[in-house]
Parts: C-alpha cells; sequence; structure tokens
C-alpha cells in the first residue's frame, strides 16, 4: 500500500478545524467500527481510507473489499495520531465529503420530530444526540448558534458512524422556529419551569420540533414564548442528587417517549 502524500497529511491537519472543514466541504471519520458503519451505510461518501502504518489494518480481510473500490493510503503512526487527537486511536480513518445541508423549505414538506439543538457545546453531547436522533428516525437537526460543529472530529467519534443519517440545517433558532410554526410545526422546549408539564403528559403531533438547551443555562430566554410548550422530565424523588439531567439523556427520553404509541 502506498503511503498519503504530503498534500493528503496536510489536509487532514488542516480538517480539525471548522473553517477548513466547510471550505473544503470534508471531514473525517476516525475508528474501525464507525469507518466500517459510514462504509456500510452508504450515505456519506469517502474518498480516500488512511490506515495506521504500525497497526496494519488494511492486511485484515473485512476491510480487503473496501480497499479494493476505494482508494487506501497509509500512514506514518506520528502524523496519524496527530490528525486523530486521541491517546488510543485505531488504526483506520476515511477522509468523507460533508453531506449538503437541508432547508426549512425542504423539512417543512415533511412529518415527524425534528431536534433542535439551542448553544448544545460538548461534542460527546452532540455525536450522542445524533446516534440516538438516527436510531428514532428523526427528521432532521437544527444546529443552533453557539452549538459545536456537527462534523467536529469529536462529534463525528461520538455519533459511532451515525453522522450523515439524518439531515442538518445550521442557524440561528431565533430565525429558524417561527418559519417552521408558519408551516403547521408545533415546538416543545424542554425546559424546566414553572411552566412546564411532565413529558409524559405532552403529546407530539405530525410535525413537532424539541428544542434541547445549552447544558449549564438551559433554553435561551428568547426561544420561550406562549405558543410554545415547555416540559419538564421529572425527577422520581423530590430532591435528588444532580439539577439537571445530561442534555444527550434528555433528549434520548424525549425521543422515546413522544414516538412510542
Amino acid at each position: 500500500m502506498i503511503s498519503a502524500s504530503n498534500r493528503q497529511q496536510t489536509l487532514l491537519r488542516k480538517l480539525n478545524r471548522k473553517k477548513h472543514r466547510y471550505s473544503e466541504r470534508l471531514f473525517f471519520v476516525e475508528g474501525d467500527r464507525a469507518v466500517r458503519q459510514i462504509a456500510g451505510n452508504q450515505v456519506v461518501t469517502i474518498k480516500t481510507l488512511f490506515f495506521d502504518d504500525s497497526q496494519h489494518y488494511w492486511t485484515q480481510d473485512e476491510w480487503l473489499p473496501w480497499i479494493k473500490r476505494l482508494d487506501a493510503r497509509k500512514l506514518d503512526t506520528g502524523i496519524f495520531h496527530e490528525v486523530t487527537d486521541t491517546e488510543n486511536p485505531q488504526g483506520v480513518l476515511a477522509l468523507c465529503e460533508m453531506p449538503d445541508e437541508t432547508t426549512v423549505s425542504k423539512l417543512c414538506d415533511q412529518e415527524g420530530i425534528i431536534i433542535a439543538l439551542d448553544s448544545i457545546q460538548d461534542p460527546g453531547n452532540v455525536g450522542t444526540i445524533i446516534r440516538t436522533a438516527s436510531w428514532f428516525g428523526a427528521a432532521a437537526l437544527l444546529s443552533g448558534k453557539g452549538t459545536v460543529d456537527l462534523f467536529h472530529p469529536k462529534v463525528v467519534r461520538s455519533t459511532a458512524g451515525a453522522t450523515g443519517a439524518v439531515g442538518y440545517l445550521n442557524g440561528d433558532l431565533l430565525d429558524i422556529l417561527p418559519e417552521f410554526e408558519e408551516n403547521d410545526w408545533s415546538v416543545i422546549l424542554l425546559n424546566k419551569s414553572s411552566d412546564s408539564a411532565p413529558l409524559s403528559e405532552v403529546q407530539a403531533n405530525r410535525k413537532t420540533i424539541v428544542v434541547v438547551g445549552n447544558e449549564a443555562h438551559g433554553i435561551d430566554n428568547k426561544l420561550i414564548k406562549k405558543d410554545r410548550t415547555q416540559a419538564v422530565i421529572p425527577a422520581f424523588h423530590d430532591q435528588p442528587a444532580v439539577e439537571s439531567l445530561n442534555a444527550a439523556i434528555a433528549t434520548s427520553i424525549a425521543l422515546y417517549s413522544l414516538t412510542i404509541d
């Protein structure tokens, strides 16, 4: 197997920065399981497979069919570790084409549940939310202002191969949500307040957007309006030891609750 070119090595390094990911419309997926999941989904286009020179993944039988149909290169171990930024990286990563964003008009013609992320900053949370949204068949993800990039390497790693499986749209929720509401979408805010109803008493309609707030500060007050339902996941006892649920866990519970019959 031939080695990655200097240009390819430089490109991989650059893709750790958001501006380069979007200018190149490329991102990478790291890890044996995640790359195989991406390849199997055939939703995201893989341009090149890169293998750690010291781990020899390309000699394993399960990778041979992919190597035959895709461009495959080996990377020096030092470069591989530098690019992936993980302590113990698995020996394969895939350079992928970034899927195009969807549009409000396209989404408004659909039905289902859309997850809106309001300033979710932890990559692990966002990756888990993407994975969960894919599992429950969410219609799309709205990535609001202040939310970590959906194609950040740590986000992609946390999706466990679900990147690209759910359509996405970046933008300011203050502007986007009213457009949906004008097209018969209802909005549920996962928010703990005196106006919040228990999630178990809230039902989704054919077109529902669930807004998940920032890990530390919750939902932006500007998004809270009288005609938007506020829902809370109540604790099972009066004085829980924690202040709130993790954002990704709360999203998972909400999707389950709102999708079951």
